[in-house]
């Protein structure tokens, strides 16, 4: 037992050694590149270009996720204000419609009652209107009383409002009264569409009776979308109304879409995340309701420290740059990389400042020939 407690220790104590080992060698590594020493031909040839870290603004892009969304007053539920039968329909959901095409045709026996009523209430009126005239013309020579001219001065209003009434319940079925007449009574209406969009939902077939309270029909207004993002509550304080949003879909980010922050929910849901409704500077149809959407916006930080992108080199998992420290020497300096904007390259370390040289063209070449020498 003690033998295998003994060589159980040693294979430790061998492993700890080897574990040690491989990190100095990999610390002697780096440290055996750390300065790098050139002719003046190998800079001439690499051309190896210098100069300063500056301060200036970095544009960070924020990420932002969310959906394609149609706001509440695009979309219209299409119903009808007295029962009756689907006649006709040839819509299925998806299909384009125009405006004031005809999206379905019903029947049923009470819109030629309604017909029927109102053209007896327009004689009715007609009928009255008539006696008023006689009457007024037979009290002005007192050939009639006050009251009878009252009375029918009463009777020719009531049938005033039981006319207009009926004219208006036949112009929401979609009856046009001044063409209606004992010939062109029908036992239909027309369903037609008060936008150019996109049906959304059918909720009817030819036979069905449908009741006032019974949607037919959703269209939307497809260019009246909006993107609706999300942003965490760490990155609101960002964003503003009035910010310029590219957005693109999620299986390609070639072709983006500009959009404006039209307004920022301040309230956070269940995500510690806050609603961002964007407005799309122009609509295209590629932009589907539903369509799952990612955006990117440009956020202003704090002055730091940038370099070309070409100066920062990466090495082992981490990121370099290379300071001149004259007589044809440079020296690896480990940074950490920050935003890429415009070409530019955010930096941070405690070794450098604006003042600083560093290496800013053609650093890979440096570091590559650093490798080759350390090699040999």
């Amino acid at each position: 037992m003690k033998k295998y407690i003994a060589a159980f220790a040693g294979a430790l104590v061998l492993f700890s050694c080897g574990k040690k080992q491989n990190e100095e060698n990999k610390n002697a590594e780096v440290k055996s590149i750390n300065i790098i020493k050139l002719t003046s031909e190998q800079i001439k040839n690499a051309d190896l270009q210098t100069g300063n870290p500056t301060l200036q603004n970095v544009k960070e892009i924020l990420q932002l996720q969310g959906t394609v969304t149609v706001p509440p007053k695009s979309v219209v539920s299409i119903s009808i204000p007295l029962g009756g039968y689907v006649k006709s329909t040839n819509l299925i959901a998806g299909m384009n419609v125009q405006k004031g095409q005809v999206l379905a045709v019903l029947e049923d026996m009470q819109f030629i009652e309604l017909q029927q009523d109102y053209l007896m209430a327009k004689e009715k009126f007609e009928l009255a209107q008539n006696e008023y005239k006689r009457q007024k013309e037979l009290n002005a020579s007192k050939a009639s009383s006050d009251k009878v001219l009252e009375q029918i001065t009463t009777e020719t209003r009531t049938q005033r409002i039981t006319m207009s009434s009926l004219e208006h319940k036949l112009t929401l079925l979609g009856i046009n009264v001044k063409k209606l007449n004992v010939s062109t009574i029908s036992n239909t209406v027309k369903v037609v569409s008060p936008i150019n969009g996109l049906v959304s939902k059918v909720n009817v077939n030819v036979g069905k009776y449908v009741n006032p309270t019974d949607m037919l029909f959703e269209l939307i207004d497809k260019k009246d979308i909006v993107l609706t993002l999300n942003a965490f509550e760490k990155d609101v304080a960002s964003l503003s109304i009035g910010q310029t949003v590219m957005a693109f879909a999620n299986n390609s980010d070639a072709k983006k879409y500009p959009a404006k922050i039209a307004f920022i929910n301040q309230s956070l849901n269940g995500d510690r995340a806050a609603e961002i409704i964007c407005k799309v500077n122009t609509y295209n149809p590629a932009l589907l309701p539903g369509l799952f959407i990612n955006a990117e916006v440009e956020v202003e930080n704090q002055k730091a420290l940038t370099v070309p992108e070409d100066a920062v080199v990466r090495w082992q998992g981490k990121f370099f740059v290379f300071t001149a420290l004259g007589n044809n020497q440079f020296q690896m300096v480990e940074v950490k990389a920050g935003v890429k904007n415009e070409g530019f390259c955010q930096i941070t370390s405690n070794e450098l400042d604006n003042s600083s040289k560093i290496v800013v063209k053609n650093a890979y070449t440096l570091l590559m020939s650093a490798m080759n020498n350390d090699e040999q």
